[in-house]
Parts: structure tokens; C-alpha cells; sequence
């Protein structure tokens, strides 16, 4: 992706606690409901844990603990006489992402998981003239988000949102 320049870039815009986001779509490879995981004894905190996907097991990390956000805050407690909750996951969405990892040279990619509280939209940057022109700026740096992980900051209906550095926030987590 080249910021600032008018060449296309299709991003998928998403919502981890208060901070917006978005991660080039040809990285996305589906977006899910929020999917229950399974623990991994000796797992960092920022891993979730495991989920099946049609027969493949991928590994979900909590959006909000990679980016350094506030922990989502818990539902409301059920009020007397409402039906008791059933143990679900949370509300938001898995977003399956496809991650280079090992060797350059093999083009080898991994799927893992990252959990938002919301997909907010899907556009198109550097297209002039277009709806909802958005222009990304090579801007590293936002309060409260480690600028190693941001490519660059866009506008989204006067929203500012950051491009996440994809393999360097997940990067870490598929070696250990």
C-alpha cells in the first residue's frame, strides 16, 4: 500500500474498543461471529485460544489486549424474571486473517484469529472524486497505539482509523 498516493487499496474497517482499525482486505479471509475458544495451557494472555474452522485449527488473539485497549466491559447482569443466559461467546467477530510466516522464500501463510467488537465497513482508498473519498496520511503515530503496528491513519466520515501492521502485530504470536 502506498499512503498519501492516489493507488487503490481496499480496507476493512473495524471497531476494537473505542479505537477504529482496518486491515488491507486481500489479508481478511473471512469474517465470522465471534466464535467460543478453547484455552491453550501456557498461551500468552493475548492469545484467546483455539478455534475449529471447517477442520482447521487457528489460533484467536483478543484484539483489544494486542492493541493495548481497556478490556470490553462485561454484559449487563440479567434482570429478575428474563431467562437465564446461555454460555455464548461474546458478541463481536472473529476476523480470520492470513498471516506470512516462516521462510520469505516458501510464501508460506498461516490463518489466525483477532477479535473485534464490530465490522464497521469496507472502502476503497485513493480513489479521487469517489463516495466517501478516504485518504490515508503516513502518520505513525496516534496517542495510545504503539506506532510499531500502525502503516498509516485514515478519515472515514471524519473518524480517524488506523491501518494495522498486520505481521507485526501478529507476527510475535505465530513464533510461540
Amino acid at each position: 500500500m502506498n499512503e498519501g498516493s492516489l493507488v487503490p487499496a481496499r480496507l476493512l474497517v473495524f471497531r476494537v474498543g473505542t479505537l477504529a482499525c482496518a486491515a488491507e482486505v486481500e489479508q481478511v479471509r473471512e469474517i465470522l461471529p465471534r466464535l467460543p475458544t478453547t484455552r491453550i495451557p501456557g498461551a500468552p494472555p493475548v492469545v484467546a485460544g483455539l478455534v475449529n474452522v471447517r477442520g482447521t485449527l487457528v489460533t484467536v488473539v483478543e484484539g483489544w489486549r494486542a492493541l493495548g485497549q481497556v478490556p470490553p466491559s462485561p454484559p449487563p447482569a440479567p434482570s429478575a424474571g428474563s431467562p437465564t443466559p446461555t454460555p455464548e461467546a461474546p458478541a463481536g467477530s472473529t476476523i480470520i486473517l492470513e498471516v506470512a510466516h516462516g521462510d520469505a522464500g516458501n510464501g508460506g501463510k498461516k490463518l489466525i484469529g483477532f477479535t473485534v467488537d464490530e465490522v464497521m465497513d469496507m472502502l476503497t482508498t485513493g480513489v479521487p472524486g469517489g463516495a466517501g473519498d478516504t485518504v490515508l496520511e503516513d502518520r505513525k503515530s496516534l496517542p495510545g497505539v504503539d506506532p510499531t503496528l500502525v502503516r498509516a491513519v485514515g478519515r472515514r466520515n471524519g473518524e480517524l482509523f488506523i491501518v494495522l501492521d498486520v505481521p507485526a502485530l501478529l507476527g510475535p504470536v505465530l513464533t510461540t
